[in-house]
């Protein structure tokens, strides 16, 4: 990319209801697996960074937890206070809608873009689910009948259909200026920060029903020895009696887990990783606020 070729670099904050797509999509644009994935609602519980060079500029995508209307403990209340407090300091917002099946949740979005005084995209995904493609203009005219985005896309993150006029639209509209980050950089986060979620990752892809929601993950070793990566993460359970569950019979389910993300990281990473698990009790952690920033959740 040269000096000449950049026209417009800026920061994007997407935004939606959990499981709208905005991690999937975040992956699709950067090309490499800087957000983590599952079908489990709530998955994203950090601002995660991907960057994205292109001919005509720098994207900067800030994927941010799901809007929700859940209250019910410390954790979901702070995760809607990192989504709500990333919107004043980006240029460009883009709200993600489930097209398949929106709901109260994704209007809640929609209305803080329209209320931050950031200019917005909209962009219903999912659209390989919708059978009428003929349906998806009167959704769009229903959920903008009182917001006004500067433009209105149909797209789906997993089958990369209108992707690329989204990311023209989004360049479009960011400021001209050099790029924020160098051009070989496709994410700004620590190795660190993304060896947890990716061991996360793994926790909610191989563990059933509410038992991932209480579990983190805190990185207590990380270092580099000729060449492979030595990495040591605790799991933390939110109640003693998940922590056999993680562990399973045997030892059988932490391997599984540590063996998946153990490839992820070396994937992501491009180097041999040696990963080592515990588990952990920490009694009701997530109703614990004050251990949030140790635990490696934003303030």
């Amino acid at each position: 990319m040269t000096d000449e070729a950049i026209l417009h670099s800026g920061i994007v904050a997407l935004i939606g209801r959990p499981n709208a797509g905005k991690s999937t999509l975040v992956n699709r644009i950067v090309g490499e697996h800087v957000s983590i994935v599952t079908h489990k609602p709530q998955t994203t519980r950090h601002r995660v960074t991907g960057i994205v060079n292109h001919p005509r500029g720098q994207v900067v995508l800030v994927d941010t937890p799901g809007m929700h209307q859940r209250r019910d403990h410390a954790l979901n209340r702070h995760l809607n206070r990192v989504a709500a407090e990333t919107l004043p300091g980006v240029d460009l917002l883009l709200v993600l809608v489930d097209a398949s099946k929106p709901t109260d949740e994704d209007r809640m979005a929609l209305r803080a873009a329209a209320q931050s005084g950031r200019p917005f995209l909209l962009a219903f995904n999912k659209i390989d689910r919708i059978q009428k493609r003929a349906d998806l203009l009167p959704l769009a005219e229903r959920w903008t009948a009182d917001v006004d985005p500067d433009e209105v896309h149909f797209i789906s993150a997993l089958r990369d259909d209108g992707i690329e006029g989204l990311l023209e639209a989004i360049i479009e509209r960011l400021p001209a200026q050099p790029p924020l980050y160098p051009p070989d950089l496709f994410t700004n986060e620590p190795m660190r920060f993304l060896a947890a979620e990716l061991v996360r990752e793994q926790l909610l892809e191989n563990l059933h029903q509410e038992i991932p929601y209480g579990t983190t993950v805190v990185v207590e070793e990380f270092a580099e020895d000729d060449g492979r990566l030595q990495i040591a993460a605790r799991i933390l359970v939110a109640e003693k009696r998940h922590k056999g569950i993680v562990i399973g019979k045997g030892g059988q389910t932490l391997k599984r887990i540590g063996s998946r993300a153990r490839q992820a990281m070396q994937q992501l990473f491009e180097q041999p990783v040696r990963l080592d698990l515990n588990v952990a009790v920490m009694e009701r952690w997530m109703e614990r606020e004050a251990l949030f920033g140790k635990l490696g959740y934003e303030r």
